[in-house]
C-alpha cells in the first residue's frame, strides 16, 4: 500500500474504522510483558483491587489503538512518524470481549517551517466500545510529506545488539501517598531494545515499515530500525512495575505497602528522539503533585513526570502521568 500523503487530510475529515476485538488473551498477554498489575492478569485477584475486575492496560487500550489507526486512516502505510501526544485519557475500562472502534477526527494541518514539503496533521482519536461508551481519547500530531517530493535523507544512525543489562538490586520504602515528598525521584533501570523485540511489538500494534523491517527502515528518513513510540512506552510500564515489585517486597518486611490503582491518562508524551536497535533506555519518574481523592476515600492521585535517556545520555521520552494510589493506611 501507498504511504499516505499530506494531501490525504483535510480538517474537518472523519474516519471510522473497522471494529477489533480485544480477547482476554490479548490482554493478560501484554500484561505479563509490560504492565503486570493484578487487575490486567487474573481474574480472581482482579477482584480484590481498585479495579475490581478483569481490565485491560491502559497502555495495551493505546497500542491497539495504534494498530487500528495504521490499519484504518493510514490504510496500511507508513507515516514519518509522530513528535507525541498531547494528550490522552482512559475513561472506562476495557474488558475481555469488547470490540473497540475508531473514531478519527482531523482538527488541524500546517506544512513544517523548516522542511519544505513536509506536514503536520493534529487529529483526535477516541475509542468506543460495543455499548456506545467512549473508552480512550487522544489528541496527537503526526507528520507526512506531500505527495512527488523527494523523501528525507536517511540520518546517520548507529544501531547493533543491546550489551548484557543488570537488574539494579537498590530497594526503597514505599511510603502512603499523603507521606510521599514531592521532587522524590526514583531510578526504574534500564530497558534494552533489540531487534526481534521491536519487531515482534511492532507486528502486533505498530505495522509500520521502520518499526517492521530493517531494510525499509534504513531507506527511510530515521535511518535504521527503531522502536514503536508506543513500544518506549510500554517498557517504561515494565521498569516501573518491575522496580516497584522490588520496593513492596523491600517496603513489607518493616510494615503495610501502599496498593497503586490504575491511571485516568497522561499529557505531554513526548518521543524525543528515535529509539533504535541495539539502545538501551534508563527510566526515571519524578513526583511533582499530590491530591487525595475527593470520590475514593482512602485513596489519592499521584502526578509525576516520567523520563527515558539512552545510553549515550540523551532524552528519547518523557510524559506526565497520574496514578491512583493509597493516600494513607
Amino acid at each position: 500500500m501507498p504511504d499516505p500523503a499530506l494531501e490525504d487530510f483535510t480538517v474537518g475529515d472523519v474516519i471510522v474504522g473497522a471494529p477489533l476485538v480485544v480477547t482476554r488473551d490479548a490482554i493478560v498477554d501484554f500484561a505479563r510483558q509490560f504492565d503486570f498489575q493484578p487487575f490486567h492478569l487474573d481474574a480472581a485477584a482482579a477482584e480484590a483491587t481498585f479495579a475490581g475486575r478483569l481490565i485491560g492496560s491502559g497502555w495495551h487500550t493505546a497500542a491497539l489503538g495504534m494498530r487500528m489507526l495504521q490499519q484504518g486512516p493510514f490504510r496500511g502505510g507508513s507515516s514519518l512518524g509522530a513528535p507525541g501526544i498531547d494528550e490522552l485519557r482512559w475513561l472506562v475500562p476495557v474488558l475481555p470481549g469488547d470490540a473497540l472502534t475508531l473514531t478519527f477526527r482531523v482538527v488541524g494541518i500546517r506544512d513544517s517551517a523548516s522542511k519544505p514539503g513536509l506536514g503536520f496533521v493534529t487529529a483526535e482519536v477516541a475509542l468506543d466500545n460495543p455499548g456506545g461508551e467512549t473508552v480512550l481519547t487522544q489528541r496527537f500530531t503526526f507528520m507526512l510529506a506531500r505527495r512527488g517530493n523527494d523523501p528525507l535523507p536517511p540520518r546517520p544512525v548507529e544501531t547493533g545488539v543491546p550489551g548484557p543489562v543488570a537488574e539494579p538490586e537498590d530497594a526503597e520504602i514505599l511510603p502512603f501517598l499523603r507521606d510521599a515528598a514531592l521532587g522524590a525521584v526514583r531510578d526504574l533501570g534500564p530497558y534494552p531494545f533489540s531487534a526481534e523485540a521491536i519487531v515482534a511489538f511492532a507486528r502486533a500494534y505498530d505495522p509500520q515499515a521502520f518499526h517492521l523491517d530493517p531494510e525499509a527502515a534504513r531507506r527511510s528518513h530515521f535511518g535504521g530500525l527503531c522502536a514503536s513510540g508506543w513500544h518506549t512506552a510500554a517498557a517504561y510500564m515494565n521498569r516501573l512495575l518491575t522496580t516497584r515489585a522490588r520496593d513492596a517486597a523491600y517496603t513489607a518486611t518493616r510494615g503495610p505497602v501502599p496498593e497503586a490503582g490504575p491511571s485516568p491518562g497522561f499529557k505531554n508524551l513526548r518521543w524525543l528522539k528515535p529509539v533504535y536497535v541495539g539502545d538501551i533506555v534508563r527510566f526515571s519518574a519524578r513526583l511533582t503533585d499530590k491530591r487525595a481523592s475527593a470520590s475514593r476515600p482512602g485513596w489519592g492521585l499521584a502526578f509525576a513526570r516520567n523520563t527515558g535517556v539512552n545510553q549515550r545520555g540523551e532524552p528519547v521520552f518523557s510524559f506526565d502521568s497520574a496514578v491512583f494510589h493509597r493516600w494513607e493506611p
